[in-house]
C-alpha cells in the first residue's frame, strides 16, 4: 500500500493525532513514511511550531521550519473555517486540480508509504465545486476514517462511510477516537457500528491512554 488518506466525520476529531502516532509506529518498524496535509485553515504563522503540519514533521523526524511546513502544507489559510471560506477571506481560490497534482506527484515520489491528511470532514468543500471526497476519489487510494463517540457520531460515521463506499473508495479501517465526557459509551458505539461496517476493522482509541496496541494494529494493516 503506497498511500493512505486520513479523513474524518468532521473537524477536531483527531486526524492529526492519528496520523502522527501512526507515522511514529511505522518508523519504529523501519518504514520510510512521508506525510502531507495539503490544505490547512486556522494556521497562524506565529504558532507554526504547534500546527498540524509541524506535528506531522516532528513525527517524521524532520525539523518544522517554515520551508518544511510549506512543503507539507502548501495551501495555508488563517481563518479557522472550511477551506473554501478561509480562502475567500483572503481573496483566494483553491484550484482543485493543483491540489490533486500536488498529491499525485508526492505519491509518485514517495520511497515507501505516504500518509495524506485531509482537512475537516469527508465532505468539506475546497471551492465551489470540489470536496475532500472528490480529492480522495481522484487519487484512488484507501482511507482511514476517524470518528468520535459523541452522541450523534453513529449517523455522522455511517453517512461518511456510505459516501465513500458509494464512490468505490476502500475504507481500510474505522478509527473511533473516544470523545471525553460523552454520554454514549465508546464500546457501545463500536458495537453498533460493527453491524454496518462488515469486514472493515474498527479500532478504538481510549481517551488519555497511549493506545500503543491500537497503533500497532494500524501499522500491521499498512504493512
Amino acid at each position: 500500500m503506497p498511500a493512505i488518506f486520513i479523513t474524518a466525520t468532521g473537524t477536531e476529531i483527531g486526524k492529526t493525532y492519528v496520523a502522527a502516532r501512526l507515522i511514529s509506529s511505522l518508523r519504529r518498524r523501519g518504514r520510510k513514511v512521508a506525510a502531507l496535509k495539503p490544505v490547512i485553515s486556522g494556521f497562524d504563522p506565529r504558532e507554526s511550531g504547534t500546527s498540524d503540519p509541524a506535528l506531522l514533521l516532528n513525527a517524521m523526524g524532520r525539523e518544522a521550519h517554515e520551508a518544511a511546513i510549506a512543503d507539507v502544507a502548501p495551501w495555508r489559510f488563517h481563518a479557522p473555517l472550511s477551506p473554501d471560506m478561509a480562502a475567500g477571506h483572503e481573496g483566494r481560490y483553491i484550484e482543485f486540480d493543483a491540489v490533486v497534482d500536488f498529491c499525485r506527484r508526492a505519491i509518485e515520489a514517495a520511497e515507501d508509504l505516504i500518509i495524506i491528511e485531509g482537512i475537516g470532514g469527508l465532505m468539506v468543500p475546497f471551492n465551489t465545486q470540489a470536496t475532500v471526497l472528490d480529492l480522495i476519489d481522484e487519487l484512488h487510494i484507501p482511507i482511514l476514517l476517524v470518528a468520535g463517540t459523541y452522541l450523534g457520531a453513529l449517523s455522522h460515521t455511517l453517512t461518511a462511510f456510505e459516501a465513500a463506499t458509494g464512490r468505490g473508495i476502500e475504507t481500510a479501517a474505522l478509527i473511533l477516537n473516544e470523545t471525553p465526557g460523552s454520554p454514549v459509551s465508546a464500546a457501545g458505539t463500536r458495537a453498533s457500528l460493527e453491524n454496518f461496517f462488515g469486514e472493515v476493522p474498527i479500532i478504538l482509541l481510549d481517551h488519555g491512554a497511549e493506545n500503543i496496541a491500537a497503533f500497532e494494529v494500524l501499522a500491521d494493516l499498512l504493512s
